[in-house]
């Protein structure tokens, strides 16, 4: 092993916001950087990897909360504000011209050089603390899932009448082992293959739970569900105010992945212009999956009802066929490797830049020591002390959290409701028409305003049901319990 400098020089223009613009050559982009080599297909399975998490087991359940009529409606309109926010921000990338302007090259910064001022603190604090509540929701929802296997299998073997008990913290702790692990890959740029593989185990589980429940319907021969959601009886005319808007941040954290856009965005290579090719891969990336999760959603609701799970794969709403179940279960966990790194990438990179700003001769963060790779001709791998204790402790954090709070659809929905009206919906409106100078009480400027309000609404509602269901879990729950 050998001593060797991360490219100081190199890192002192990124910090100062951006290489000194010059024209593109065979290696090099307009801002120095290497050529990027990012495409429609990569940039869809990053934004399909982020997006069909474990946001999608928990749609049969916000579907009966709201039923027929509401629930795939409200399906729908989400997705519709997602796709349109999206190719807003998207066009916010580059500062000034869409074609030509700076590169943005994370959404703060795009943020600062778009609005600036306390908005641009006030979205990093939303965008960091969301990011680091996914990586909380992640940890929580792998385990869940590595537990079902776990009782799946003990069902199959002692019947289910049998309790089956499982402690979810060692499989928390496992996890987190292998978030240490891969959190070691520097950048977003290395994560390509790990983001196709989680995106081909989503389609995994997905279908496999679709296909569980068209089955479910067959066998009961019967559609069940409402029109109007889970009936008073079932739970209490509070409650079902409450689980209604609970369900909305469900649907809404289904969609977020705005927060990472701009990260995808500066892996695509251009010409064509970066704004157009992401327009196209955000179009095939919520096409796909809001026609998963309407199926998804909706035939869950059909074949539970008013007692669809709160996680279709984990609930137990299915039995059999057991090993099916093992085999959505394990490709939830190995997607939830791949959507945790992707998700928290931007917050690494944030620290790890800022840290070098601001001690530029600390060889503890700039300095990387060179391990020689000795099969299949590989580079070195560039070991940054620093960036392996940082981004150890905190994978380390999230999951002693997450052992503390295991409440998948709780954390689920105070999530999608803190994410989705700042970062999908706000800052792209407010970035969009600062970037295309739209007249203030122009008619595009009143309706991109009327969007935000109602919005916000909605996520003033989602947040309201969320924390509510968190304070009544919290009146039964024991820390480190063993799930029956």
């Amino acid at each position: 092993m050998k001593m060797g400098e991360t490219g100081k020089h190199q890192q002192g223009f990124e910090l100062a916001g951006g290489f000194t613009p010059q024209a593109p050559s065979k290696c090099f982009d307009d801002d120095g950087r290497l050529k990027r080599t990012g495409t429609v297909w990569t940039a869809s399975a990053h934004i399909i990897t982020a997006v069909i998490g474990s946001g999608v087991l928990s749609l049969a359940w916000a579907t009966a909360q709201l039923g027929w009529i509401a629930g795939p409606t409200v399906l729908f309109l989400f997705s519709f504000v997602t796709y349109y926010t999206s190719c807003l921000l998207a066009a916010c990338y580059r500062s000034g011209d869409s074609v030509t302007g700076k590169r943005n090259y994370t959404y703060m910064e795009a943020v600062q050089n778009n609005l600036g001022g306390f908005q641009v603190k006030l979205c990093g604090l939303i965008q960091y603390f969301n990011l680091v509540g996914v990586a909380i929701g992640y940890t929580i929802a792998a385990s869940i899932s590595m537990i079902a296997i776990k009782r799946a299998d003990c069902f199959h073997e002692k019947g289910h009448d049998n309790t089956c008990g499982v402690s979810g913290t060692p499989y928390m702790i496992l996890f987190g082992v292998l978030e240490i692990l891969f959190s070691q890959i520097p950048d977003f740029d290395q994560i390509s293959w790990l983001s196709m593989v989680a995106a081909v185990m989503s389609f995994t589980y997905s279908t496999i739970g679709l296909a569980l429940g068209m089955f479910k319907v067959a066998e009961n021969k019967k559609i069940k569900g409402s029109l109007t959601g889970i009936s008073i009886g079932t739970v209490t005319q509070t409650q079902k105010i409450w689980r209604s808007f609970q369900a909305l941040g469900a649907i809404a954290f289904a969609y977020s992945y705005s927060l990472i856009l701009i990260e995808i965005q500066d892996t695509i290579k251009s010409p064509p212009a970066e704004h157009k090719t992401m327009k196209k891969a955000t179009f095939i990336s919520v096409v796909t999956t809001t026609v998963f999760y309407m199926f998804c959603g909706c035939f869950g609701y059909a074949a539970f009802g008013d007692m669809a799970p709160g996680n279709l794969l984990t609930g137990f709403g299915f039995y059999n066929p057991f090993w099916l179940l093992d085999i959505a279960n394990a490709a939830i966990v190995i997607h939830l490797v791949g959507a945790y790194q992707v998700y928290c990438q931007p917050l690494f990179a944030f620290v790890e830049n800022a840290a070098a700003k601001y001690f530029p001769e600390s060889k503890f963060i700039n300095n990387s020591i060179e391990i020689p790779i000795p099969i299949g001709g590989y580079k070195p791998y560039k070991l940054n002390l620093f960036r392996l204790v940082w981004r150890s402790l905190f994978v380390c954090m999230t999951t002693v959290v997450a052992m503390l709070m295991p409440f998948f659809n709780d954390v689920v929905g105070i999530l999608g409701a803190f994410g989705f009206w700042p970062l999908t919906v706000y800052f792209p409106v407010e970035m969009y028409i600062v970037q295309k100078k739209i007249p203030k009480w122009s008619t595009r400027w009143v309706s991109l305003q009327i969007l935000s309000v109602a919005c916000l609404i909605i996520s003033i509602c989602a947040a309201a049901g969320s924390f509510a269901g968190v304070f009544i879990d919290l009146k039964v729950y024991k820390p480190f319990q063993t799930v029956t």
